[in-house]
Formats: C-alpha cells, sequence, structure tokens
C-alpha cells in the first residue's frame, strides 16, 4: 500500500497553505497507480508527520477532493483519485494541446539561454543505455523536462490550467516510462523537441510535443491493462 512521505513543517501564519503545498507534492510525487488500490490518507498519520494538528490537515484534504486530486468517503476516509483508462486517455489528449500550445509560445517568450537550459537536463544520460540503467533518476529527469517546458511558455494562465493535469499526467509518465523501451524512444522525442526550439521553429515545436503525447496515448491504449 501506498504511503504520502512527508516532512515536518513549522507552524507560521501560512500554515494552511504551507499543508495543503507539502500534502500536493507529497502526491504528485507518489506511485498513484502501482498496486491494487488507491492510497489511502491518513489524517492522524499525516498530522504527525507534519507536526500540526488535524484541522489543517482536513482543509487541505478538502482542497485537494475539489481540485478532483482526493476523494471521500463515509466511514472509509479519504483517498488519493486514480483515474481509468479512458480519463487518463483524456487528460493525455487534452495535455498534448496546451503543451503544444506551450511549446510554440517558448519559441517566441523564451531566451535561448533558457531553452538551452532544457538540453542540460540530459547532460548525465549518455544515451538511452544509461538512462535505462538509472531509470529513477531518467523519470525524474523526463517530469523535469515537461515541467521546465510550461514554465518557459512564460504564460502564467496555461501553466495554471495545466497544473490541474499534471499530477495524474506525472503519475502515469513515471508509470509506464520504463515499458516497452520508452525511454530510448522518450530521448529521441526530447532531442528533437529541444532541437526544434532552438531553431525557434514554432510549427515544428508545436507538432513534435503533440506528437510526443499521444505517443503515450498509443502506449495506454495498448499495453496498459492495470487500469482497465
Amino acid at each position: 500500500m501506498q504511503s504520502v512521505k512527508l516532512k515536518r513543517i513549522d507552524a507560521s501564519p501560512v500554515l494552511k497553505s504551507r499543508v495543503y503545498d507539502a500534502l500536493r507534492e507529497a502526491i504528485a510525487e507518489m506511485d498513484i497507480y502501482s498496486g491494487h488500490e488507491p492510497p489511502r490518507l491518513d489524517e492522524r498519520k499525516l498530522a504527525e508527520d507534519l507536526g500540526v494538528s488535524r484541522t489543517p490537515i482536513r482543509e487541505a484534504i478538502n482542497r485537494l477532493e475539489q481540485e478532483g486530486l482526493v476523494v471521500s468517503y463515509p466511514r472509509r476516509g479519504a483517498f488519493v483519485v486514480r483515474k481509468t483508462k479512458s480519463e487518463i486517455l483524456e487528460i493525455i489528449s487534452v495535455w498534448a494541446a496546451l503543451e503544444g500550445m506551450a511549446a510554440k509560445m517558448v519559441t517566441e517568450n523564451a531566451s535561448d539561454a533558457e531553452i538551452h537550459s532544457m538540453r542540460k537536463l540530459f547532460a548525465t544520460f549518455d544515451g538511452s543505455n544509461e538512462a535505462k540503467a538509472h531509470i529513477d533518476e531518467y523519470s525524474h529527469t523526463n517530469i523535469a523536462f515537461h515541467q521546465r517546458l510550461m514554465q518557459l511558455s512564460k504564460c502564467q494562465l496555461l501553466i495554471d490550467i495545466a497544473d490541474s493535469l499534471f499530477v495524474h499526467m506525472r503519475a502515469i509518465r513515471r508509470k509506464t516510462i520504463g515499458e516497452r523501451d520508452r525511454v530510448a524512444e522518450s530521448i529521441i522525442d526530447h532531442m528533437r523537441i529541444i532541437e526544434a526550439l532552438e531553431s525557434r521553429d514554432a510549427t515544428r515545436s508545436e507538432r513534435l510535443v503533440r506528437e510526443h503525447a499521444m505517443y503515450l496515448a498509443d502506449h495506454v491504449k495498448q499495453y496498459v491493462t492495470y487500469l482497465d
């Protein structure tokens, strides 16, 4: 059973926000789709781990429930939401459109140095064999790439909209990256995207980013049976 991993936080006037941020980030770091049951949020343990009372924990859970990341059941408690296969495919399709738009904006708004910083993310990986040997590290790099791409669009509205989808995109990317040689495909796709961004080719950048996301959708359709 997955458990939320948290570090203690100090009490402060912005305690509610800090508890919410800590819990949301912990959920984002979880492997939501491993195991057969969705992860349960134990209010008592969460409060102990953070060193706070259960009141801000309940408020954070309520806020996360409003965002669709948590669901509560009478007499059972609160659980992290696990999307169905059809819901994941919908999320990926919407993400593909948003990230494609972000890529176009990166070619218009980001500096050369900022775009080059995306290439540096992969500097420690000498090809797909190196990435496969350090799959967890590469998984984090893969996620960081997509976060960086969205941030470099410099469109806060787009970033905010995408943020509501990113927890599940992050989880499904982490779960599938080691399946059926997706690491090798991922590295090739990322390098092509970066080259298009560096050349300021908005049309090609947008197309490559959309295709990259839809390759994930194709993989989920064909091989991800644990969401059926």
